[in-house]
C-alpha cells in the first residue's frame, strides 16, 4: 500500500481502537534514516579524512530534496521513502501518526538546506562538521534505536504550548506524541 503522509487508512486498528490520523509505516520510515545514514556517513567519511568535499556537497543537496519531498508531497513520493517501502515489504506496518515525523523532516529539510548552503560556499571546518555530525546522531538514533527526536520536540513544543495541539495526533513510536514529549 502505497501512502502520503496526509492520507488515512480507513478503518485502522490500532491497540483496539480505530484511528483516524494520517500515519506513515514506522518500519520504513527507520529503514529510511538507515538509508540516509549510510549515505551520509561516506560522504562525511571523504570530506573530513580525505579532504574531498563533492560528495558533501551532493548528498547535502539529495538531502535537501529528499526533505522537501517528504514534507511537501508525503514519505512515499520521496526517493529513499520508495526505497525503504520496497526493502520492508512483506513485513507488517508499524502504523505511527504523520504529523510528528512531518516536524521532525522539516528540522532534516533545514539542517540539509543549511549543510548545502554552506558546503557549497566552500565553508569547511567545525560548522559544517558540527552540523553534519549532529545529523548523523539524528539519523543513527531513528534507525538503530527507533528514537525520534524531532518528534519528541514537537511533543514537548505542544505540552509547553508553542504549537497548537492536533486532535489527530494519535499513535507516535514510543509515545513521543503524548504532551510533555
Amino acid at each position: 500500500m502505497s501512502l502520503s503522509s496526509d492520507e488515512r487508512i480507513p478503518r485502522l486498528t490500532i491497540d483496539a481502537g480505530e484511528r483516524s490520523a494520517p500515519v506513515v509505516n514506522e518500519r520504513e520510515v527507520r529503514a529510511a534514516a538507515g538509508i540516509t545514514l549510510a549515505v551520509g556517513a561516506v560522504a562525511f567519511s571523504y570530506a573530513y579524512f580525505a579532504k574531498q568535499y563533492a560528495p558533501l556537497q551532493a548528498t547535502a543537496g539529495v538531502f535537501f530534496v529528499e526533505f522537501l519531498v517528504r514534507v511537501t508531497a508525503g514519505f512515499h513520493h520521496s526517493p529513499v521513502g520508495r526505497i525503504a517501502h520496497a526493502m520492508t515489504r512483506g513485513q507488517p506496518p508499524e502504523w505511527v501518526s504523520a504529523k510528528p515525523k512531518r516536524f521532525a523532516w522539516t528540522l532534516g529539510l533545514v539542517m540539509a538546506g543549511a549543510m548545502a548552503a554552506i558546503t557549497n560556499a566552500g565553508i569547511r571546518g567545525y560548522l559544517p562538521r558540527t552540523i553534519c555530525l549532529v545529523c548523523l546522531t539524528l539519523m543513527w538514533m531513528e534507525a538503530v534505536l527507533g528514537l525520534c527526536l524531532g518528534c519528541k520536540i514537537h511533543g514537548l513544543f505542544v505540552a509547553r504550548g508553542w504549537i497548537d495541539a492536533d486532535p489527530d495526533i494519535e499513535v507516535c513510536a514510543d509515545g513521543a506524541c503524548r504532551s510533555g514529549g
